[in-house]
């Protein structure tokens, strides 16, 4: 059984977060976009926690359907942790997922954590524990819990951060590691950076759309293709730590990192962005206001790689970078994505391939949607699958930005110094 999965989504109670990211709009908006699989997110907020016990119902293997739905995707219990700690006198703040095959366990996992923290004040807890601390925990109530480092690259909360993480994962984790089976890439890296690291190569690497909004250019822009013996969170622990023929990872869908908010360094308030060369280069710091500069991903990924940039493993997964359809079509019509007009044009596209996923796997194909809609939009998908792309690499918590060459855009977008092209 093939099964897109979106593992790492929050919900209405976190900070920063969409009104509408509840269980009935992450069913119907992830099988527009071709999700099967979609964690719930915040299992840890007393609020959302009861919504997942009145709204779900399990299949009796650990994953879990939305009540009175006639759609096939499945959810599976999930949050994402804090961490906050001090280790060795320095400070230390990662992120991370947590899964649990039954709402027994989160409960109690819910009950121990809320000795250390207020879990009613965000749908992400902020813990002073130590991540060991909490796998132990977790461990503990149910052997077969899942834990994701998430967003490994990210500055300020991650495994490898530059300004709160650590060198290398026997640091983070020690005799720990052995429970730790993935890392998640995040917006600002892809696979290929990941591969990079000989540390990693016993991991799987897995990507997912940490998103705050239901809406498909949020959900599941990133996503994991898993080849699943049955639709049991089981099959789906053994994809992740003991993958074979019957479970196991067959593709990644990945944001472009460039366009991720973190990918190269640089000041946000001085307009500063620098490559890793530039940062080197002005010994990281920023030349207007002379402070150190934030250290992005391409910049920690060099720091810490043993291997060069164009190693390529031979047991590794494929990856497809995409953009999301609602956002090509709004580049092309220039306007925003959750539009009606643009949201039309995304259906009657979706009319042919079923979702979103099926139209990215299908790219030669899409001519057929010449005479059925607007010549912009078909221009601007045609662009893309030829890889007529710009980017200007986000930094400092700022999003790079995406350019699909359409004609009247060429001439300027070609004149703007800062802007990188990127081909695939």
């Amino acid at each position: 059984m093939k099964f897109f999965a979106d593992l790492h989504l929050h919900s209405k109670f976190s900070r920063a977060c969409s009104k509408n990211l509840d269980l009935e709009n992450l069913d119907y908006w992830g099988k527009f976009k071709g999700l099967n699989l979609i964690a719930t997110g915040d299992f840890t907020h007393p609020l959302w926690f009861q919504e997942l016990k009145e709204k779900l119902e399990p299949n009796g293997k650990g994953f879990f359907k939305l009540r009175n739905s006639n759609s096939d995707i499945y959810f599976v219990l999930s949050c994402e942790i804090s961490s906050i700690f001090s280790r060795k006198r320095e400070v230390k703040r990662i992120h991370y997922l947590v899964m649990f095959p039954n709402l027994e366990d989160v409960e109690k996992f819910n009950k121990k954590l809320s000795t250390f923290t207020n879990l009613s004040s965000d749908g992400r807890p902020t813990l002073g524990l130590d991540i060991i601390d909490v796998i132990k925990i977790a461990l503990d109530i149910n052997e077969n819990s899942i834990i994701i480092p998430a967003h490994i690259w990210t500055p300020w909360f991650s495994l490898f951060g530059s300004m709160s993480g650590f060198d290398s994962i026997d640091e983070a984790f020690g005799e720990y590691k052995k429970y730790i089976y993935a890392v998640e890439t995040g917006l600002s890296s892809d696979p290929k950076m990941n591969w990079r690291l000989s540390q990693l190569d016993n991991f799987q690497i897995v990507s997912f759309s940490d998103s705050h909004s239901p809406y498909p250019h949020r959900i599941g822009r990133e996503a994991v293709l898993f080849e699943l013996e049955d639709d049991s969170y089981f099959s789906l622990l053994k994809a992740l730590k003991n993958p074979d023929e019957k479970n196991k990872i067959i593709l990644t869908i990945e944001f472009y990192p460039e366009e991720g908010k973190y990918h190269y360094d640089g000041h946000r308030n001085c307009n500063i962005r620098f490559s890793p060369k530039e940062s080197k280069e002005n010994n990281y710091i920023c030349p207007i206001c002379y402070k150190k500069v934030t250290i992005g991903v391409m910049s920690r990924v060099e720091m810490l790689a043993d291997r060069d940039e164009n190693y390529t493993p031979e047991n590794r997964p494929p990856f497809k970078h995409i953009i999301p359809l609602t956002e090509i079509i709004a580049e092309a019509l220039n306007s925003d994505p959750t539009t009606q007009k643009v949201l039309d044009i995304y259906f009657k596209i979706l009319n042919f391939y079923g979702n979103e996923f099926n139209f990215f796997l299908n790219p030669n194909d899409y001519a057929r949607l010449k005479n059925l809609i607007p010549e912009k939009v078909f221009l601007a998908i045609d662009r893309f699958f030829k890889g007529e792309i710009y980017i200007e690499p986000g930094y400092d918590g700022e999003y790079g930005k995406v350019k699909i060459l359409l004609e009247e855009k060429k001439a300027q977008t070609e004149s703007e110094e800062k802007v990188i092209k990127r081909l695939f």
